[in-house]
């Protein structure tokens, strides 16, 4: 089986968290258990690429990403975890990630262009892979940076044979956004299939709720990944009749993973 991580944060590149400490362990976990991964995160500006040990991948950097009617040069770095051995992609560009941290700056004030950043980082994921010429089986989306990716792989990418198969997994926690992502986001998620009309059923104004939604919309399955993971979106998920891993807990949590992965796959 062949999975795709679409994480927010990864430790050791990001300060631990329950996210972070899963974004590491669930893809080592699958990694140990003979599966093939490929880990992609936002190349945040905390990220210090010394310690880290990143380097610019060049044969994958270059293309241009128009957001919005403007373009945003791609750069792809890598780096691999000590003694995991998991290596790990980032999505790097000047505007939305250098000098920049992750959801809010100095201050304490979320960045106005969030939606954008998660966009990026969406299709920036997705290029890459095509690029790799590598179809992954399962595609595991951890975090709202990551929450536009099911749109994408559903509607735009649908028709590339990398992802003509796939099945996309999203995994809910705590995490929330303060603020909406702006009267324009509608607008910038606009890419090929995907037009401002298909999404009138959501609010005008994007907020988490909104994300969560959108991104529970195009999903094949959820996770519940917190013991406190967003009740009302875990409802939403039960009504749209999805299939839902409850909150499979800190022991044997990669066997319950593999479980519900293989439950979503069409049997030989």
């Amino acid at each position: 089986m062949k999975v795709l991580f679409i994480n927010q944060e990864i430790t050791p590149y990001v300060a631990e968290s329950e996210m972070s400490i899963m974004g590491k362990n669930l893809p080592q976990s699958m990694q140990e258990q003979g599966f093939e991964i490929r880990t992609f995160m936002p190349k945040w500006g905390t990220i210090n690429e010394r310690r880290g040990q990143l380097h610019e991948v060049i044969r994958l950097s270059g293309i241009n990403l128009i957001i919005d009617d403007t373009d945003h040069p791609l750069i792809i770095k890598v780096a691999s975890i000590p003694v995991s051995r998991l290596q790990v992609y980032f999505i790097d560009n000047d505007d939305y990630f250098q000098k920049r941290k992750m959801t809010e700056d100095e201050s304490g004030e979320e960045y106005p262009d969030n939606g954008e950043r998660a966009i990026f980082f969406a299709r920036g994921v997705l290029e890459t892979v095509k690029k790799l010429r590598w179809a992954p089986d399962i595609i595991h989306c951890q975090g709202w940076m990551s929450s536009v990716v099911p749109l994408y792989v559903k509607t735009a990418y649908k028709e590339e044979p990398c992802f003509a198969n796939s099945k996309v997994v999203t995994s809910l926690f705590h995490d929330q956004l303060k603020n909406d992502l702006g009267t324009n986001f509608k607008r910038c998620l606009e890419f090929r299939e995907v037009k401002e009309d298909m999404l009138k059923d959501y609010a005008n104004d994007f907020d988490f709720m909104e994300l969560g939604k959108l991104a529970i919309d195009y999903s094949d399955g959820i996770v519940e990944a917190s013991e406190t993971a967003n009740g009302e979106l875990l409802s939403y998920a039960e009504q749209r009749s999805l299939p839902i891993l409850r909150y499979p807990g800190q022991e044997d949590f990669g066997l319950k993973y593999k479980d519900f992965y293989q439950q979503l796959l069409p049997t030989e």
